[in-house]
This record gives structure tokens, sequence and C-alpha cells, in this order.
């Protein structure tokens, strides 16, 4: 099961939102409120791993980006 980032969504501007994870199945809904406090929460897009392989990987097909030359944009193939 993967773990879930939440952190609260303070009522006033002057508290720090607290964050904390959470074990959960990808099927179950997202959590609305903080087990600990009730305060309300929303989850925290974390970052990720990102894959290349041969199969979606832009092998020479050349760059979109006007001015630029070669078969990579700024070290990121197929993402301008």
């Amino acid at each position: 099961m993967p773990t879930y980032v939440y952190e609260t969504i303070p009522s006033d501007g002057k508290t720090s939102p607290r964050r904390f994870e959470l074990v959960q199945r990808m099927t179950d809904d997202p959590l609305r409120v903080d087990p600990e406090t009730g305060e309300p929460v929303r989850r925290v897009v974390t970052g990720g791993i990102g894959l290349m392989t041969k199969d979606n990987a832009d092998y020479g097909g050349g760059c979109s980006t006007p001015g630029v030359s070669g078969p990579c944009c700024g070290g990121v193939c197929g993402l301008n």
C-alpha cells in the first residue's frame, strides 16, 4: 500500500500547516480531516521517479524548440 502525505489547512494565516504521512489503499478516499486534530487537510503531491526505457525515449527525433539543435533539449528527451 502506498504512503500518502497530507497537510493541514490552517484557518488563519499565522499557523503553519502540519504535514503527516498515512498508509492507505489506492482505492481509499483521501482524508478530509486530520485524525488527531480534526482540522481540514489536503493531500500533498510529492515527487516520484521517472523511468526512461527504450520504448518511450526519443532517440534522435529532433527537437521542436526553435534554435535548439540535437535530439534532446536540456537533457530531457521528448519534454519541451
